[in-house]
């Protein structure tokens, strides 16, 4: 990929900072100027100071990306970036930031349920927004996880798979009197990853030949700032859970993430490839593969982020 700008959300902990400073410490003929869309404040400040450290171009660009109307400036000042010239043509966009909420029945600003609003609808306010600026040939990276399926580990494990229903319900944040709990929070996660499949299926077949669109697994981190909204002894539990042999970790996955953005190895990929820490996988037909599914989400998509424009 012909050296220029990556941006990245969430940038300040964990698998995006590891990628993040990975992209930094890149030989400087080989190193991208970068834009860190993150929470402003003292991370996202200390992990810019880093990068810029090791010779990266770096902006930072607050946004709050529960909040649809921060999205819509982060795009916009990113816009502004590039036709001032302040950094080079966009060639990748990571959409590394995520969450998982603790209680379904937590809002967005925009009305929205809290993962599903973070890990999907976030992104897909951010590179709709900016479609029209990559320069080709750009890459759009999207995080996945497997967890939309439940194969013999992931039962034994007790954790939820995806329940798919249509994204307006999705999206909706379960009602007041519903019980929150590791089973709602579980399913609601692996729905939103569900959609990340699906949209990065049908943004593939909208964004033209210049932009290549695949999807990342960094493989299961527990202890990670993902559950951070979760009660503290289950983060415990994470934390434990995290030191076991081959558990994946955000200095193994991070620069592997990073690769995906930038590297010629995985130049090829298109149509959401599924990309497991590090290694080139087959997602789970027919579940994460529905052609029907895809246009319906694309569709439900432009209507939530309308509603939230309005």
């Amino acid at each position: 990929m012909s050296t220029g700008t990556v941006l990245i959300t969430g940038p300040t902990r964990n698998l995006g900072r590891t990628a993040t400073l990975a992209l930094a410490r890149r030989p400087p003929a080989e190193r991208p100027d970068l834009l860190l869309v993150g929470r402003s404040g003292p991370a996202l400040s200390e992990v810019a100071g880093r990068a810029r450290a090791h010779g990266a171009v770096v902006h930072e660009i607050g946004a709050d990306l529960s909040r649809l109307a921060d999205v819509r400036a982060a795009a916009a000042t990113t816009r502004d970036l590039l036709d001032a010239g302040s950094v080079r043509p966009l060639r990748a966009l990571v959409a590394n930031a995520g969450t998982m909420s603790a209680d379904t029945r937590s809002a967005s600003a925009d009305g929205y349920e809290m993962t599903f609003a973070v890990n999907y609808l976030a992104h897909a306010q951010l590179v709709g927004d900016l479609l029209a600026s990559f320069e080709p040939a750009s890459r759009i990276v999207l995080l996945g996880s497997n967890t939309y399926h439940a194969n013999i580990w992931r039962r034994l494990l007790g954790v939820p798979q995806a329940d798919w229903r249509d994204p307006v319900d999705i999206a909706r944040p379960a009602p007041r009197d519903s019980a929150p709990g590791f089973k709602a929070s579980g399913v609601a996660y692996s729905n939103a990853k569900l959609a990340v499949l699906y949209y990065a299926h049908e943004l593939q077949r909208r964004a033209g030949d210049g932009i290549n669109v695949s999807v990342f697994e960094p493989g299961w981190m527990p202890g990670t700032a993902l559950g951070r909204q979760t009660p503290a002894a289950a983060q415990a539990i994470g934390r434990g859970l995290g030191r076991l042999p081959g558990v994946a970790t955000p200095r193994e996955s991070g620069p592997q993430l990073a690769s995906m953005a930038v590297d010629e190895r995985w130049a090829h990929l298109r149509d959401g490839a599924f990309v497991v820490r590090g290694k080139l996988r087959e997602t789970l037909p027919p579940v994460a593969h529905d052609r029907a599914r895809e246009a319906r989400l694309w569709e439900a998509t432009q209507g939530l982020l309308a509603r939230a424009a309005a």
